[in-house]
């Protein structure tokens, strides 16, 4: 019934039950390390990068975090768009 209720309160959400991990993975599999470091200028994602280091970094920056979520609705939007695009 909770969990009913929080995807009421969100349904336009499109990170809401998504955790930053898998945010973080599916970005640096698309992207790559070193493109993702280009969209977004963190030096987490350029030097020596990896998951934990950079979830550590994330999760106690709220600017880069938010940089991040952006990138991956960008992402989400685009991918989406696409799928459309095949069907079509």
């Amino acid at each position: 019934m909770i969990q009913e209720e929080k995807q009421e309160k969100q349904p336009n959400n499109p990170l809401h039950g998504v955790k930053l991990v898998t945010i973080l993975e599916e970005l640096v599999e698309h992207y790559g390390w070193e493109h993702l470091a280009f969209k977004v200028n963190i030096n987490c994602f350029k030097n020596d990068p990896s998951i934990k280091s950079s979830l550590v970094f994330l999760r106690r920056t709220p600017w880069a975090r938010e940089k991040v979520e952006n990138l991956y609705v960008a992402f989400l939007s685009k991918n989406k768009a696409r799928n459309n695009e095949k069907v079509k």
